[in-house]
């Protein structure tokens, strides 16, 4: 385990996709590598990306890929697809659009099924992640599959959130049902030559005037931006929304380092982190078990004839477990 550890340290891609493919599968004995590589401390901006399905994260991502690596930056990116219902794998796989970086040896790219957690985000995620930090990687992408209004949990991995949205795609609702508006660091008008995109601007201009943050002092607060990115088409146009995008995020790095907030947001991150590994040490076996043993099918059938309710033999199991 500890040779496996060294290897992925030393940026090793064959490593690390071996044993994230092995954390996907919950194969047994990838914690033992995951503990050597939690303690290794590396300085990486991790990115994240989230909003409506077909509102061109992928497309920014690739992006920012070949403005980084104009800087010589080395980068990881995490797509978390939807999950397929039959084999729980990621649906769409390693992105099309970012094939002109995979034979690019200082890009390592993954995709990660969502498996139906909430926001989209798999506990395997956050441990990619990690990886990618360990690996030393100068900035990590995270693109999130944009299903449901959980997409909020992007936050528990990243220390910037991007919001993309598009014009004409009734995001500008799905922005206060989804509390998106409360995470997001930068928003980004995607497709700004489409019609109502000015509209959608001042929409959002509007709701980030009116938000409580404006109350903390000016020199502390960050003044979320808004980035109007042009069509693809006009890829002069496009890139150099881009690299606007790219200088905002390093601003936003800069001043979560200048106002000592980088250790608020990596404590968020432990906290997650701990959360989900206690997730899997407690609940999960006690959910295993009851499959196994057949119990879980016998209690849906209960419930199903209305003979009890969830929360009757959600009591009798935790004191059934829990006592012991």
């Amino acid at each position: 385990m500890k040779e496996l550890s060294k290897r992925i340290i030393e940026g090793d891609v064959r490593s690390a996709s071996h044993l994230i493919r092995n954390i996907e599968d919950q194969m047994p004995g990838t914690d033992d590598v995951m503990r050597e590589l939690f303690t290794v401390k590396k300085d990486t901006h991790v990115i994240g990306f989230t909003g409506s399905p077909g509102a061109g994260k992928s497309t920014l991502t690739d992006g920012l890929i070949t403005a980084y690596r104009k800087l010589d930056k080395t980068i990881g990116v995490l797509a978390v697809d939807p999950s397929s219902p039959f084999s729980g794998g990621a649906i769409l796989g390693d992105r099309i659009r970012m094939v002109q970086h995979a034979t690019d040896r200082k890009v390592f790219m993954r995709s990660l099924s969502a498996r139906g957690s909430a926001g989209g985000l798999s506990k395997a995620a956050g441990e990619a992640v990690q990886i990618m930090e360990a690996m030393g990687k100068d900035r990590i992408l995270v693109e999130t599959c944009g299903v449901g209004q959980q997409e909020v949990d992007i936050i528990d991995h990243a220390h910037t959130v991007v919001v993309v949205l598009v014009p004409g795609m009734g995001d500008e609702v799905q922005t206060i049902k989804a509390g998106i508006m409360e995470i997001a660091d930068i928003f980004v008008i995607n497709k700004a030559n489409r019609d109502g995109a000015q509209k959608l601007y001042r929409e959002i201009s509007a709701m980030l005037a009116s938000s409580p943050s404006n109350k903390e002092a000016p020199e502390r607060r960050w003044k979320v931006p808004i980035v109007m990115v042009e069509n693809l088409n006009d890829h002069d146009k496009f890139q150099q929304s881009v690299e606007t995008l790219r200088e905002k995020l390093d601003e936003h790095y800069e001043y979560l380092i200048k106002n000592h907030l980088l250790a608020n947001k990596a404590q968020h991150k432990i906290e997650a982190e701990l959360k989900e590994a206690l997730w899997s040490r407690i609940f999960q076996p006690v959910v295993d078990k009851l499959y196994a043993d057949g119990e879980m099918e016998q209690m849906i059938d209960r419930l199903v004839k209305k003979e009890t309710d969830p929360y009757t033999l959600a009591d009798k199991i935790a004191k059934e477990y829990l006592d012991k």
